[in-house]
């Protein structure tokens, strides 16, 4: 447990130290692109919430291309700014183009935040259902066979689960566990009822 606490406090710091020099990059970009005072510091903040909900996205299993594409964009962003104010761009002079480009942010992050926020099948409301309409009767859609899990992954997830029930005293949750394992809700579940 103590290496673990380890391994996680390293990758702690060096996502803070990593965030730190990116936002720094991020401010000093779009200050040279004539956005002044709390603008300038409001555009690394859009750029990681971005990137921040985009791999939320991607963790939840839902809507992956576009958690990809979103990502990417944040991605990209970010590492431009880095690259830009690494000598390689006169901060001085900023092309018109680059001008735009920061100055255009702010609706690409709001779109893309929106999507990646919103994007629940939405049901129509009863008033625009008409009252003729017949409501069709819901047929159960069969499941597949759930594919065996491996039993190396049974056991880490048993070894998880016990950590769990030590330091809570309670039993794990398939959510939880999911969350721990890295896995897909459906998995997640299949392996819970494994551990009972």
């Amino acid at each position: 447990m103590r290496a673990q606490l380890g391994r996680v406090d390293a990758v702690l710091i060096q996502a803070v130290i990593a965030a730190a020099l990116s936002f720094a990059h991020l401010h000093d970009l779009a200050s040279a692109a004539g956005q002044d005072g709390w603008k300038a510091w409001a555009y690394p903040v859009s750029v990681d919430l971005l990137m921040v909900a985009a791999w939320r996205r991607l963790r939840s299993g839902r809507d992956k291309a576009a958690a990809w594409c979103w990502f990417l964009v944040a991605l990209t962003a970010s590492l431009g700014a880095n690259i830009a104010t690494a000598g390689l761009l006169d901060l001085a002079d900023v092309p018109d183009w680059l001008r735009i480009l920061v100055a255009g942010w702010p609706a690409l992050a709001f779109l893309g935040g929106t999507l990646l926020a919103h994007t629940a099948k939405e049901t129509p409301a009863a008033e625009d259902v008409p009252e003729t309409a017949p409501v069709p009767e819901p047929k159960p859609e069969p499941t597949p066979p759930a594919a065996p899990v491996p039993a190396a992954l049974v056991e880490h997830a048993r070894k998880v689960a016990d950590a769990h029930r030590t330091r809570t005293g309670s039993p794990i949750d398939p959510d939880t566990l999911r969350a721990r394992l890295g896995v897909p809700a459906p998995l997640a579940a299949q392996i819970a009822a494994q551990l009972t």
